[in-house]
């Protein structure tokens, strides 16, 4: 090689890094007015729970005033909890999901 020569170097490719998405939590929030088997059709219904997993989740809520249900990306969360408060809404209930960021 002279001293006029350059060496070329493949390029690279360079790939764009994504972030994931942020996750946001829907939580249940306890009322004294929804029957608990109402509670425990719509966790097994909205959010595809077992009968004894939508039962922990309504008695943790029950004794400590909320609970979270699921954790998932914004719009599924949003989706849910308005499922959820819709379902409960139809039949008479005051039943809340509620939605924030994760930390």
């Amino acid at each position: 090689m002279s001293d006029n020569d350059v060496a070329l170097k493949p390029k690279t490719k360079v790939k764009p890094k994504l972030d994931k998405p942020k996750l946001y939590k829907v939580i249940l929030l306890n009322d004294d007015y929804t029957p608990r088997e109402l509670v425990i059709m719509i966790l097994k219904s909205v959010f595809r729970m077992s009968e004894e997993a939508g039962h922990r989740v309504m008695m943790t809520a029950h004794k400590l005033g909320s609970c979270v249900v699921v954790v998932c990306v914004r719009d599924i969360a949003e989706t849910k909890a308005k499922e959820g408060i819709d379902l409960a809404k139809g039949m008479g209930f005051p039943l809340m999901f509620t939605t924030e960021p994760e930390e």
